[in-house]
């Protein structure tokens, strides 16, 4: 079965970096991309940054633009989000997942095998 973990949140600083990581257990057929994305407390998924493991298509939210880098490793079945200069605002819940489709997508709807989350609080 299909699953995928994140792992690398933590207690950062502001101005400080984090890598995250969504490793995939099992294998996946056909074109797919992953995402990433944020939830905050009575909030719906956000779309952080994307990437099309079949193209190398990225996608990144504006507000994360410059900042986070998006990467994946075929060998380790691990896709990455890099994130630098880190602001409070950053604070949330930060999941990955699965879309079945060759060009990724900001929007949840369209994904799959979502991982259990990796919590980031960034505070002085």
């Amino acid at each position: 079965q299909l699953q995928f973990v994140e792992s690398g949140g933590g207690l950062v600083q502001p101005g400080g970096s984090l890598r995250l990581s969504c490793a995939a257990s099992g294998s996946i057929l056909g074109y797919y991309t992953i995402g990433w994305f944020r939830q905050g407390p009575g909030k719906e998924h956000e779309g952080v940054s994307c990437i099309s493991i079949t193209d190398g298509d990225t996608y990144y939210r504006k507000a994360v633009q410059g900042r986070f880098t998006i990467s994946s490793d075929s060998a380790k079945n691990t896709v990455y989000l890099q994130m630098n200069s880190l602001q409070p605002e950053g604070t949330t819940i930060y999941y990955c997942a699965l879309e079945l489709s060759r060009h990724c997508s900001a929007y949840p709807s369209g994904y799959t095998h979502w991982g259990p989350g990796t919590q980031v609080t960034v505070s002085a």
